[in-house]
């Protein structure tokens, strides 16, 4: 192996608890022999289908506050990671920022649903998760970690100086309200 792609996570989600390992993992290959490029993925729309999810009423309640969302559907970032695997030279040595280009927030993830939007809290959330056997241990802080960084603002996508999704599609990027409500749709199905 002489050219390795790594699929990280977007500068904007330093604050999350799961952060540690992909910026451990980047320095390694920085200092390694391997030649090297960094695809660093913001979180999925697809995810945010999963964490957001409406109730049987239709009602969002995850706690999002009035944060916001810089989600990217899967499919742009597969497209990516494929267009720079199949020609690494190009790519060596770049670290590539990957986020959504429109912030998402409950609101509009209810509205894309014809549902509505009322945020739990934290605390709430975490007594919900933890109780009902839904994730495990390790999970529920990971879990916690995103729903604080999106309420605190972190993961908007303003905190990454630059996006370079756009330029290294060949087309536009696909909304990521149209993935997360996909997603939504098929989970229910």
């Amino acid at each position: 192996m002489r050219h390795l792609v790594y699929t990280s996570l977007s500068g904007d989600g330093d604050h999350l608890t799961y952060a540690l390992a992909h910026r451990w993992t980047e320095r390694r290959l920085r200092t390694s022999s391997l030649e090297w490029t960094v695809l660093r993925n913001g979180l999925y729309a697809e995810f945010l289908a999963a964490i957001a999810a409406p109730g049987p009423d239709g009602t969002i309640t995850a706690p999002l506050g009035t944060g916001r969302l810089a989600a990217v559907a899967r499919e742009d970032l597969a497209e990516v990671a494929a267009r720079v695997a199949a020609d690494p030279a190009e790519h060596a040595g770049r670290t590539y920022e990957l986020v959504g280009e429109r912030a998402l927030g409950g609101a509009e993830l209810a509205a894309a649903l014809g549902g509505s939007f009322e945020p739990a809290t934290l605390a709430a959330t975490r007594a919900a998760v933890s109780g009902a056997g839904r994730a495990r241990p390790f999970q529920v802080p990971m879990l916690l970690s995103t729903y604080g960084a999106i309420t605190g603002g972190f993961l908007d996508g303003t905190s990454v100086g630059r996006n370079d999704l756009r330029a290294l599609l060949a087309h536009e990027p696909r909304p990521a309200i149209e993935a997360y409500a996909r997603a939504v749709r098929s989970a229910t199905a």
